[in-house]
């Protein structure tokens, strides 16, 4: 029996999937809610993008789940305690177990079955400078220079009619699902969702799941046997460590978001509510926060978390819970240092909320100060937390690859874009270029961030009806 590990960014991301879950269960006894969050779902583009953040959000999920393997008694040993293995490692991790034991000597090209630099190898008693063979890569190839195209055409096709088969499958069942709700017949159901009749449109839903398919299923098939990415300076598969890298991406887009939230939601209101002293010095507070550059700040915050967990090894039974918990305490320093746009946002929602009738009403029934901003102001303003959360998840991704690039971000033992970026610094200066590494750090970074933003764009335009009736008229002039 293996023997969990509750970490601390495990614990948030979890108990943040409940309350998601919660959250839906409220906005489906909610008309207006419910109203908005389909009129979300209403545009191509943000379908199509929660596909890909549902997608990201079960790798996640997958690497939250951390555990320690038990170790078998040794020979002759009888009734003694369990012996665990001194790694953690995540369910992510055992389904990726290929890919973590097929360590090389060093670099190797994506797909391919040689190292990327020259040794001395003895050929027929000569001494001759070639790429050596991968330990890997390649290793099932009994004539490589013959078998190896082949080899690829084969399995990505095979991983191509995979993927095809499982998207139609998921398409059948969705379809089904939709005509069962319409209690209209399959093929009607089908025409309609193609052609985009249908008020939400499915039909981006099951394009993005088809490109997912394409792009997944050779993947699946060809990194059992190839590193599809290739390898970096240490042989360690770069797919890998991408795929590892969007938990990362996603612990702090969320956590460092809901971390600004205490601050900026009760500062603002009060600050919008009660004017006057409150006011100044609310607005002092984060005026001069806005001032101090923001890199210079989180460094700072961040060195001294570092100096704590260096005076403080005991604290930690592996290097795993160690680099988590600064993981956990940088979303936390990147929440306490970023409160202040939607506090400025709040306070000003505030104050034109606190001269409308039914608040006016409120005081003069003696309602007390803290039940009206709870009851009253809190509701009317949550609109703009929801939009500015969503919209700043994309940015803490981005700002964790800037501050992992500088050498104050994640812990170096932690997968993340940043980190994989920063290492590919130098890579890219060789000759030939290692362009790899950095180029799936790169593409899996600006997947994820796009497709946040479009969401992002998709929540805007559903909430903020200013936003929707600018782009709406964006588009007549267009015409």
């Amino acid at each position: 029996m293996p023997k969990f590990v509750f970490l601390w960014t495990d614990v948030s991301i979890w108990v943040l999937v409940a309350g998601m879950v919660g959250y839906g269960v409220f906005v489906s006894r909610k008309p207006g809610l419910a109203r908005n969050w389909r009129r979300v779902f209403t545009d191509p583009a943000a379908m199509a993008s929660f596909v890909v953040l549902l997608l990201c959000l079960v790798i996640t999920l997958l690497d939250s789940v951390h555990y320690r393997r038990a170790l078998p008694p040794a020979p002759g040993v009888v009734n003694t305690s369990v012996a665990y293995d001194v790694r953690t490692i995540s369910v992510l991790d055992t389904l990726l177990s290929r890919l973590v034991e097929s360590r090389e000597p060093s670099y190797s090209r994506p797909l391919s079955y040689v190292g990327f630099f020259k040794e001395s190898i003895e050929v027929e008693g000569k001494l001759t400078r070639e790429p050596p063979r991968l330990v890997f890569g390649g290793a099932h190839l009994t004539d490589p220079a013959t078998q190896w195209v082949g080899d690829l055409i084969k399995r990505s096709v095979m991983g191509l009619v995979l993927g095809l088969l499982v998207t139609a499958g998921i398409s059948a069942l969705l379809v089904a699902v939709i005509a069962r709700r319409r209690g209209a017949a399959w093929a009607v159901t089908t025409r309609s969702i193609l052609k985009g009749e249908s008020d939400i449109p499915w039909h981006a839903a099951l394009w993005a799941v088809m490109a997912i398919g394409v792009l997944a299923g050779p993947t699946i098939a060809l990194m059992g046997h190839y590193h599809v990415f290739g390898t970096d300076r240490t042989g360690n598969d770069v797919l890998y460590q991408a795929l590892k890298s969007i938990r990362t991406a996603f612990v702090i887009g969320t956590l460092a978001t809901v971390a600004t939230l205490p601050l900026a939601v009760v500062l603002g209101i009060m600050a919008g509510y009660f004017k006057g002293w409150v006011d100044e010095v609310i607005q002092y507070l984060y005026t001069v926060l806005s001032s101090v550059p923001n890199v210079l700040l989180i460094a700072a915050c961040v060195l001294m978390v570092q100096v704590f967990l260096d005076k403080h090894p005991e604290l930690f039974e592996t290097g795993a819970e160690r680099a988590d918990l600064k993981l956990f305490l940088l979303c936390v320093v990147l929440g306490l240092t970023g409160w202040a746009g939607l506090c400025r946002l709040l306070r000003g929602e505030t104050l034109k909320l606190r001269e409308l009738e039914f608040v006016q009403a409120a005081n003069a029934f003696g309602v007390s100060n803290t039940r009206i901003m709870v009851r009253h102001i809190f509701p009317n303003a949550a609109h703009l937390m929801l939009i500015v959360t969503v919209l700043e998840f994309s940015a803490l991704i981005l700002y964790e690859a800037v501050l992992s690039y500088v050498g104050v971000g994640v812990d170096p033992s932690m997968n993340s874009f940043g980190g994989m970026i920063n290492l590919a610094r130098n890579e890219m200066s060789l000759d030939p270029v290692v362009w790899w590494s950095f180029a799936a750090a790169f593409g899996f970074m600006v997947t994820l961030v796009l497709a946040a933003n479009l969401f992002a764009d998709g929540v805007r335009d559903a909430f903020d009806p200013r936003a929707s009736n600018y782009r709406v008229r964006l588009k007549r002039k267009a015409v």
